[in-house]
């Protein structure tokens, strides 16, 4: 992987190992060589992330619409700064110059980005690998309700495991290495319409 994604908050939130690890992330992206591309903002855990991997002589690509330049506040700072009209350029472009992607915490703004890359692997788009850093069992309930989305037959089981799950850093980079998208090539069988 050369670049990776990364979606997160724009705010820090309440558990301090948030901002040390996004720190952390791109400390250690920046130390593999690989690139960051991310949202843009120069606060939260965005932010972390940024100079994480700036303070260790890493690339960082933000990506950021017009009107969220003042409110997530663009990062000066970066290797490349690209400023976009619309959400929807933004995550194309996010998605056409990384790897991989990977969410740390977030509110529904990163939970909606994490679900159309998933959405797009489902759908045969693109077979990057996409990891869910699970600081502290932040996404616990999220990853009960997928499972519950599997349980009720509304999800098949093979398009969870496409999401890459770990506690840290090193080892969800090693899964996503290793990572080799599924042949999935139906959606629905004869037999269930």
């Amino acid at each position: 992987m050369k670049k990776i994604t990364v979606f997160c908050g724009s705010s820090t939130g309440k558990d301090p190992k948030f901002k040390k690890t996004a720190f952390q992330l791109g400390k250690t992206l920046a130390k593999k060589e690989i690139g960051v591309v991310y949202g843009g903002g120069r606060v939260g855990l965005m932010g972390a992330v940024a100079n994480g991997a700036m303070k260790n002589k890493g690339t960082v690509i933000g990506i950021i619409p017009n009107f969220l330049a003042t409110k997530e506040i663009a990062h000066e700072g970066l290797t490349e700064l690209i400023v976009v009209d619309t959400m929807h350029e933004r995550k194309m472009l996010m998605n056409e110059l990384c790897d991989g992607v990977i969410a740390l915490p977030g509110g529904v703004g990163t939970m909606e980005e994490l679900f159309e890359m998933l959405t797009w692997t489902q759908l045969g788009l693109h077979q990057k690998p996409i990891g869910l850093l699970n600081i502290n069992g932040y996404f616990d309930d999220l990853l009960s309700f997928i499972q519950k989305m599997v349980d009720q037959g509304l999800l098949k089981k093979v398009n969870q495991e496409m999401l890459l799950v770990e506690k840290t850093v090193g080892a969800l980079l090693k899964r996503m290495n290793k990572y080799v998208a599924p042949n999935v090539k139906k959606w629905i069988e004869e037999e269930q319409i």
